[in-house]
């Protein structure tokens, strides 16, 4: 994945999309799919009934409300099956629809419709799933002032798709892999003597905002103690702290810490957050609440392809 700009999460959705998904690497992921699904002799079924070949029009149907994401890339799915097939998208990425909504409109060749059918409706019905998810997240924090973030838990190759689908549903982008961000973690911690974790994050991440293009720096934090000696380091060094799975009257007291000493610093909670927990733990004065769930726990959006 080709690195995005730090302001990834200002762009609008359909700059967003491509700085996300690079042609190449969508290109490379739908021509995939399709050596999976159709192999070396293609549909075998819509051959053998020998159906007749006109062009025929097929609409995207909502079967339950939610917000639709993956229009966007619909076009290159298409491309990638060698079809000639076309799709109109009536609701652009990141709207919302209700039961019975027009979703999209496919048209062309019974072959290839048929062909790329499935493959569209997987692609729709996933990321329209993550981003109706995760618009229940930000509508449960609405008024707090704390922003939902997903994750690095994401299907391997699908990750710009998914953090886009995030995107769609007014969630934010946290790190895109291991290359434009820094966060150090409780197992990069347990390589180190406590007593020197101050000076030790000073030198290397100051090095590190040197070598290295970032989006931001993080560190990974699981108790008050941990948060004090971070909090130590040189200002300006971390842009973020991450508590991870602390209670709620832990994150309150963080907060104080945080705003006594190094107001500029964001403070991220993660661990565990459901939909259940996300309003109370954002009522704690946190600015930031990751959400693993947004992406591996996402159910699919029902939609549905019914000839017009």
């Amino acid at each position: 994945m080709i690195p995005a700009p730090a302001d990834i999460n200002a762009a609008p959705l359909d700059r967003a999309f491509h700085l996300l998904n690079p042609a190449p690497l969508l290109r490379a992921l739908f021509e995939l799919a399709r050596e999976e699904d159709l192999g070396r002799v293609g549909d075998v079924t819509t051959q053998c009934l020998q159906l007749a070949p006109g062009r025929v029009s097929a609409n995207v149907l909502a079967r339950e409300g939610g917000t639709i994401a993956g229009s966007a890339a619909a076009p290159a799915l298409i491309e990638a099956y060698g079809s000639s097939a076309t799709f109109e998208a009536p609701v652009r990425d990141g709207g919302r629809v209700e039961k019975g909504a027009v979703v999209g409109v496919l048209r062309g060749r019974l072959d290839e419709v048929l062909a790329v059918e499935r493959p569209l409706l997987n692609l729709l019905c996933h990321l329209s799933g993550i981003a109706s998810l995760t618009q229940r997240f930000v509508q449960a924090v609405s008024g707090s002032g704390a922003r939902i973030f997903d994750t690095r838990k994401t299907t391997p190759g699908w990750r710009g798709l998914e953090k886009y689908a995030v995107r769609c549903g007014g969630g934010l982008c946290h790190r895109l892999g291991l290359y434009d961000a820094v966060l150090v973690k409780d197992n990069h911690l347990a390589q180190v003597n406590a007593s020197e974790v101050t000076r030790w994050l000073s030198e290397r991440l100051a090095a590190a905002r040197e070598e290295f293009a970032l989006r931001f720096v993080e560190v990974e934090v699981d108790s008050l103690a941990q948060l004090r000696a971070v909090l130590d380091c040189a200002p300006g060094i971390i842009d973020v702290i991450l508590l991870d799975n602390m209670p709620p009257r832990d994150l309150v007291e963080a907060v104080k810490l945080r705003d006594a000493r190094h107001p500029q610093i964001e403070l991220e909670a993660s661990g565990g957050v459901t939909l259940d927990s996300v309003a109370r733990i954002a009522e704690t004065g946190v600015d930031r609440i990751a959400v693993g769930a947004l992406t591996h726990s996402a159910a699919h959006l029902d939609l549905g392809l019914d000839f017009a």
